[in-house]
């Protein structure tokens, strides 16, 4: 009876691609987990190991406010502004990629346009759409002074949470949503819109009954793009936000003026909401498939 034959050797590159893999998610989960564990400490906690006690501690503590800074006000500003973001975001790419399914004249150079944002550097988006808001506050201040001086004694600025911040950020998100929604198009067969059609539908019938239900989940994957992309800028919103910050340039400031580990108990709730979208974002695309079967 022959031998069995033995099982083959992995190469030595599969262990060094193991290992870099490996690296890999230690680099990106393990200072999420570190934070996770150290925001769960005792009141006398600090901000490294060992970790002193267990409990809930600054949570409360943050509960109750840091400083001078309201971290829930900068909470529902964030939220606020990531929900407008996202609806943005996903109406705007749905319009780009149904106007790009037909030849569009100049629809290469604008899109390169688009597309060219994600290229350039964050911070000179930021800069540029600051100045721009300025410019604009000096032109109209200008106009106030020679045409209506009453109002410019109440006039601040321009630049504000959903003005030269929702602008800011959609610099960022819309390009991602158009790409999503032109690979979306790209492969969609029109052969259903003419069956439709052909049975007597109209164009928004064809719409709402063919072409939502078919690409609705990629829809609610730009959506989750917007308010997750939204949710922690700081690059394009740093110059951009106005007299209001939302809650990552909040916990940006905190972090060079925070010695306690209330700013891991920060960092913990702003993760969990993040994975809580992404697990609606999951739930929401499951349904709508499973509704379509």
């Amino acid at each position: 009876m022959a031998n069995p034959v033995r099982r083959r050797r992995r190469p030595l590159s599969f262990w060094l691609l193991g290992a870099v893999f490996a690296a890999f998610v230690l680099f990106l989960y393990g200072p999420m987990f570190t934070i996770f564990v150290l925001s769960f400490q005792g009141p006398e906690g600090g901000l490294t190991f060992p970790m002193r006690g267990a409990s809930l501690h600054w949570f409360r503590q943050l509960w109750e406010g840091i400083g001078v800074i309201d971290i829930g006000a900068a909470l529902r500003r964030s939220l606020a502004l990531g929900t407008v973001v996202m609806m943005l975001t996903v109406g705007l790419s749905l319009l780009a990629g149904l106007a790009y399914r037909k030849k569009l004249p100049g629809g290469t150079v604008l899109f390169y346009i688009v597309v060219a944002s994600l290229i350039m550097p964050s911070i000179i988006v930021s800069l540029g759409v600051g100045l721009m808001f300025r410019l604009l506050d000096t032109g109209l201040k200008t106009l106030l002074e020679a045409h209506a001086p009453a109002l410019l004694e109440t006039f601040t600025t321009t630049m504000g949470l959903f003005s030269s911040g929702l602008g800011a950020q959609l610099t960022w998100t819309l390009p991602f949503g158009l790409l999503i929604m032109f690979a979306v198009f790209n492969r969609f067969n029109p052969a259903y819109e003419e069956a439709a059609r052909d049975l007597g539908a109209t164009p928004w019938q064809s719409f709402r009954h063919v072409v939502l239900p078919l690409i609705g989940p990629s829809l609610v994957g730009v959506g989750m793009f917007g308010f997750t992309l939204s949710w922690d800028e700081i690059a394009r919103s740093s110059q951009a936000m106005g007299d209001l910050n939302t809650l990552p340039l909040e916990l940006q400031g905190l972090t060079t003026t925070v010695t306690t580990p209330v700013i891991y108990a920060l960092g913990t709730v702003t993760t969990v909401i993040s994975f809580l979208v992404m697990g609606l974002t999951l739930a929401i695309v499951a349904f709508w498939q499973s509704r379509r079967r």
